[in-house]
C-alpha cells in the first residue's frame, strides 16, 4: 500500500462521507437553489459568527475573489513573501486584480504589526495605494506554523488605523484552531474576509468557502461567476463539507501528533539537518551528506512512501486522515534502517 505524505490534499472520502454525498439533496446553485450548498454556507458562516459564505471549487479561487473584492487595479497587497496567495496562485493577484504585492520577510511565513505598519505606502501619487493585508494561518511554507492570536489582533489594529482591509487565507485554519485551542468566532470577529478549505485535513474531495458580511459575499458571488466558478448541482460536494465540519475537526490533533513523531524519528539521523518546528501536520526538513531532497524522496519511494522535495535540500511531509498508525510505524522503521 502506498503511503502518500506529499500533501493532505491526497485524502479520499471515507465511506460515511461518500454516503452523505450520495444522499445529498441538490438544486441549481447559480440560482441559489441547492439546499446542500445553502446549508453548508449557512453552517460555516454561523461557526465563524459571520453573516454569509460562498462555496467555491478551490482555496485559490476564494483567495483571489477576496482580493478582487477588496482592491482596485493599481492597489498594493501586503503579505509574507512565502504566502500562498503570492507564490502558489499563478500570479493571480496581478492577473485577476491588477494589483502589486509588497512581500515581507516574516518568521516562518508570519508577519507582525510593526512590519505591516512600516510597509504601508504614504498618500503619494508615485506610490501604489496600500489597500489589503493578507495573512496565512497555518503557514504552509513555514512548516505549518501558527500565528499567536494576540499578534493577529495587533495587525488588525494597524489595519483599522490605516483603513486597510484584512483577509485570512485559512486553508489550514482548522489545524491552527485545534493546535492553539482557539475558536472560529475569534477569527470571524477580527477579519473582513476568511477563506477556509475543506479538501485538505478535513478530507473532502473538493471545496473551499469564503466568509464575510452580506454585501461582501454578494459582490464575491458576482466575481465567482466572472471567474467561471458558478456551479450547478454541486450539493454532492457540499454534503462532503457538511460531513467534514461535523466529524473531522477534532481528529486533526491526531495528525499533529503523527507529525511530531515523524520529526522525532528524523532528528535521530545524521543525514537530516534543520527541522522546522512542528506545530501542526507539516514537517519540513533539510537533508545533507549523500542525500539531496530528490534522492531522499526517491529512496523512500522505493519503500512505497511518497514525500515532496521543495528545494534542492528540503523535503516536506504532510500528515492527514488517510495516514494511519500502521503507516507511521512503517515510516519510522524505514527511517531507522536508512
Amino acid at each position: 500500500m502506498i503511503t502518500d505524505l506529499r500533501s493532505d490534499t491526497f485524502t479520499k472520502p471515507s465511506p460515511a462521507m461518500l454516503e452523505a454525498m450520495f444522499n445529498a439533496p441538490v438544486g441549481d446553485d447559480v440560482f441559489g437553489e441547492d439546499p446542500s450548498i445553502n446549508k453548508l454556507e449557512a453552517m460555516s458562516a454561523d461557526m465563524f459568527g459571520m453573516q454569509a459564505a460562498l462555496f467555491c471549487p478551490s482555496g485559490t479561487m476564494t483567495n483571489q475573489i477576496a482580493i478582487k473584492c477588496h482592491t482596485q487595479p493599481g492597489d498594493e497587497v501586503i503579505c509574507d513573501k512565502l504566502s500562498h496567495v503570492y507564490i502558489y496562485e499563478g500570479g493571480g493577484i496581478a492577473f485577476n486584480s491588477g494589483c502589486q504585492v509588497k512581500a515581507l520577510d516574516g518568521d516562518r511565513g508570519r508577519i507582525d504589526a510593526l512590519q505591516v505598519a512600516e510597509a504601508i505606502n504614504p498618500d503619494d501619487v508615485h506610490k501604489a495605494r496600500t489597500r489589503l493585508v493578507s495573512l496565512e494561518n497555518t503557514a504552509n511554507r513555514g512548516g505549518g506554523s501558527c500565528y499567536e492570536f494576540n499578534d493577529i489582533q495587533e495587525i488588525r489594529q494597524v489595519c483599522l488605523d490605516n483603513k486597510l482591509k484584512f483577509h485570512l487565507d485559512g486553508a489550514r485554519l482548522w489545524n491552527a484552531l485545534v493546535a492553539k485551542n482557539e475558536t472560529p468566532k475569534q477569527y470571524g470577529n477580527i477579519f473582513d474576509s476568511i477563506s477556509i478549505c475543506l479538501s485538505k485535513g478535513m478530507g473532502t474531495p473538493v471545496g473551499s468557502l469564503l466568509l464575510g458580511n452580506s454585501d461582501f459575499i454578494k459582490q464575491a458571488r458576482r466575481i465567482r461567476k466572472v471567474f467561471g466558478g458558478g456551479m450547478r448541482q454541486a450539493g454532492y460536494l457540499a454534503a462532503a463539507g457538511i460531513y467534514a465540519l461535523e466529524n473531522n475537526i477534532e481528529r486533526l490533533a491526531e495528525d499533529h501528533h503523527h507529525a511530531k513523531l515523524i520529526a522525532d524519528a528524523l532528528g535521530k539521523k545524521d543525514f537530516i539537518g534543520k527541522i522546522m518546528p512542528v506545530e501542526t501536520n507539516i514537517v519540513i526538513f533539510e537533508v545533507k551528506g549523500s542525500y539531496t531532497a530528490k534522492s531522499f524522496c526517491a529512496k523512500l519511494e522505493g519503500f512505497d512512501i511518497l514525500c515532496l522535495s521543495i528545494s534542492a535540500s528540503r523535503v516536506r511531509m504532510v500528515t492527514h486522515l488517510d495516514f494511519t498508525k500502521e503507516m507511521l510505524n512503517n515510516l519510522i522503521s524505514v527511517l531507522e534502517a536508512l
